[in-house]
């Protein structure tokens, strides 16, 4: 069975986007040798990623760009080349590279694929499928960077979630660069 995994930015305040809903604060602090190694090793699997549509509109409108390819090739050439998921109800295609649209349920998809072989799926961004299919437990880790910035507003990884989710921390990592990497499972 494949895990699901959630990777995402967060500030100091909580916010994993910010009043204008970008991330490009999360993009600050990267000039730190560990950390790049370590954003280098963790988009190193084969396994799908999966969006909702607004990250996917982002994602696909900075990845297969000259400005990506030469800003961040590797993870450039690695984002373009991994399968993608996007769920969304509005989308009528999905053009960015080796990408699957999917219309469907969201819980029900997601439980389909976590039984296929492959590696695990990643979850990038994309709170509100993040916030859903946590309530229906299916997020095997949540991996999640406390960047060192305070947004004062924004909306959480969370957002419209209903129930408590009980996590325990399995492992955590400080960065020279004042990020603090801590994955959490479910208790």
């Amino acid at each position: 069975m494949r895990k699901l995994i959630v990777f995402n930015h967060v500030s100091l305040d909580g916010y994993f986007v910010d009043s204008n809903g970008s991330m490009n604060w999360a993009k600050m602090n990267h000039d730190d040798a560990e950390w790049k190694a370590f954003v280098a090793e963790n988009a190193s699997g084969e396994g799908p990623l999966l969006f909702g549509r607004v990250t996917y509109d982002l994602m696909a409108s900075y990845w297969p760009t000259p400005m990506a390819m030469q800003n961040d090739r590797a993870v450039a050439e690695r984002m373009n080349h991994l399968p993608k998921i996007v769920f969304s109800r509005t989308l009528d295609k999905a053009s960015w590279s080796n990408t699957t649209l999917i219309k469907g349920d969201l819980a029900t998809e997601v439980r389909k694929l976590k039984q296929e072989p492959g590696d695990g799926i990643a979850i990038l961004g994309s709170g509100r499928i993040v916030a859903q299919l946590a309530q229906e437990g299916l997020i095997d880790e949540f991996q999640v960077v406390v960047n060192p910035v305070v947004l004062g507003k924004g909306r959480t990884m969370f957002d419209g979630a209903t129930k408590a989710l009980n996590l325990k921390l399995v492992r955590t990592r400080v960065f020279g660069n004042g990020n603090v990497y801590m994955c959490y499972a479910p208790a």
